[in-house]
C-alpha cells in the first residue's frame, strides 16, 4: 500500500538465524519524515473504528502503537513477553518461523466489550499475533483490525485471521 516507504527498510541477511532475510525497520524510525509517513499511513487505516485500546506487542510494536494510541484518542496496552509485567496476567505460548514463547498481557487492561486495534511491527506465519489476538479475547476485548507495517505474504500469516481486518503498509511477495 505504501511501497515508497520501502526504500528505508534495511534488508539483514541470515539474521536471527541463517536463512532468515530480517526486515530491519530502524532505519525507518531514524528518518523523521519516513517516521511520520509511516505513522499517518497507520493512522488512516484505523480513522473511524471506534477503536478504545490500541495494544502493541512486545517490543517494536510499542512504537507506533503509542502512536496510534494518541493519534485514534485510544489506551495502550502492552503484550509483553513472559516475565516482563508486574501485575497478575493472561498469558499464551506462541511459535514463529525461528523460535517460540509465551506472551501475557494484564489481566485489567481491557475492560470486555472494548474495541480493540492489534498493531504490530511485522506479519510472518502469524504465531505472534494468533497469540495476541487470543490474549485481547480472552480479557474480553473486541479484535476490531490488525495492523502491520511489514507483512511477509509469501509466510502465509494472514491465513490465521478468517474474519479479521488485516492493514498492512508493506507487503512482500517473496
Amino acid at each position: 500500500m505504501y511501497q515508497e516507504l520501502d526504500k528505508y527498510i534495511r534488508n539483514v541477511p541470515d539474521f536471527p538465524k541463517p536463512g532468515i532475510l530480517f526486515k530491519d525497520i530502524t532505519t525507518l524510525l531514524k528518518d523523521a519524515e519516513a517516521f511520520q509517513k509511516m505513522g499517518d499511513a497507520l493512522v488512516s487505516f484505523s480513522k473511524g473504528k471506534n477503536i478504545q485500546k490500541v495494544v502493541g506487542i512486545d517490543s517494536r510494536g510499542f512504537i507506533y502503537g503509542g502512536y496510534l494510541a494518541a493519534q485514534l484518542g485510544a489506551g495502550l496496552v502492552l503484550i509483553r513477553k513472559e516475565g516482563k509485567l508486574p501485575a497478575e496476567t493472561f498469558k499464551k505460548s506462541y511459535a514463529l518461523e525461528y523460535g517460540a514463547g509465551i506472551l501475557e498481557v494484564h489481566k485489567d487492561a481491557i475492560q470486555p466489550g472494548e474495541r480493540v486495534l492489534l498493531h504490530d511491527d511485522l506479519l510472518a506465519t502469524g504465531g505472534t499475533a494468533e497469540a495476541a489476538c487470543n490474549l485481547i479475547e480472552k480479557a474480553g476485548g473486541e479484535v476490531v483490525q490488525l495492523s502491520f507495517i511489514i507483512e511477509l505474504a509469501f509466510l502465509k500469516g494472514r491465513g490465521r485471521f478468517e474474519g479479521y481486518d488485516i492493514q498492512s503498509a508493506l507487503i512482500y511477495n517473496d
